[in-house]
């Protein structure tokens, strides 16, 4: 116990934070870390989101159980989880955000603390800015890629700075994340929010087509680099329609036929369109270290001028992609109450 209360102490001032990109984010409490100790009563180690329920007892002696929320099983893998990790009976600490629904004992892991180790979410990333080790380098687009660990606030606070038409305006104030969500349905989210996702990439360069793969909902996007045009009243889907051509080393990608989307860019519940237009430009930096992305999104139906921007991913080889297949049950499970 004493091992537990100096745990708590360190890790209130050591600032372990979850991702935004969680998708059920916005309902939790983020100004707000609620601390209780308890028992594990259940481990559910399932997609998109794994489940810990830790039973402990209030200031009046009543017992209740807290339905504590965190990533999916391949972050928790490369952040040091396994399927053991926890197992019902462990006496645990337990740092989180709240529900906003103050009645719902519902909750977003920050950390979770037992007698042996303290496990948080999204600690796997090793590429940070003072590192100064060596690092392997690729010497082409492919390979895997990780985003870096704070990368995805950069995108998510240009976005909300985004200029709307009155109609992504009604967009976002019509949407409510516990009935409108996509990622509920195990519905995936396409680019360019897709490219701030901290599930691992991996990049294939074929003959007359590059494949890029995301471990969310295992996601493979084809891009056509055989000189073919966009098909006429092509197809709609969920990924769009890419065709990619090289400038030098530079991969240059032009992307429509995009169905719409309810909300793309994860809990912000402005909805894409049938004119909904992406085009990136991929390139090698730092000896080979980083994939720089520009992209520039374009959607007239819901955003007043484009939306432009870059993102970095690091390359890590050394980790292998795990991909998940997402269950529609654990995936809707916050939405049900």
């Amino acid at each position: 116990m004493r091992k537990l209360i100096f745990t708590i102490i360190t890790l209130i001032f050591s600032g372990i934070n979850p991702s935004y990109g969680h998708h059920s984010a916005t309902i939790f409490d983020r100004t707000a870390v609620t601390v209780f100790y308890g028992t594990v009563t259940s481990f559910t180690w399932t997609n998109p989101h794994v489940y810990i329920y830790v039973e402990t007892e209030t200031a009046d002696g009543e017992l209740v159980e807290w339905e504590v929320e965190t990533d999916a099983t391949p972050i928790l893998t490369r952040s040091g989880w396994t399927s053991e990790s926890l197992t019902p009976g462990d006496q645990v600490l337990v740092r989180a955000y709240p529900d906003k629904r103050t009645e719902k004992k519902h909750a977003l892991l920050v950390s979770i603390s037992t007698e042996e180790e303290t496990l948080a979410a999204r600690s796997y990333f090793l590429r940070k800015t003072d590192d100064t080790t060596s690092r392997a380098s690729a010497s082409d687009i492919s390979g895997v890629w990780e985003l870096g660990f704070t990368d995805f606030r950069e995108f998510y606070e240009a976005w909300a700075q985004a200029k709307l038409t009155d109609k992504g305006i009604e967009s976002k104030a019509s949407y409510t994340v516990l009935s409108s969500s996509p990622q509920a349905r195990c519905i995936a989210i396409p680019t360019p929010a897709s490219l701030i996702s901290p599930n691992l990439n991996e990049v294939v360069i074929n003959e007359n087509s590059i494949l890029i793969r995301n471990e969310r909902f295992n996601v493979e996007r084809t891009i056509y680099t055989d000189g073919r045009v966009h098909p006429e009243n092509g197809v709609r889907s969920n990924q769009g329609h890419s065709i990619g051509k090289w400038e030098g080393d530079t991969l240059v990608v032009d992307t429509i036929l995009f169905e719409p989307h309810r909300s793309p860019v994860i809990g912000s519940g402005i909805a894409s369109g049938l004119e909904k237009h992406v085009t990136e430009r991929f390139s090698l930096r730092e000896n080979g270290t980083q994939l720089h992305i520009d992209y520039v999104l374009e959607d007239p139906e819901h955003l007043e001028e484009s939306f432009t921007g870059t993102v970095v991913w690091h390359y890590a080889p050394h980790f292998p992609m795990l991909g998940f297949d997402c269950d529609p049950e654990n995936a809707s499970r916050f939405t049900l109450r």
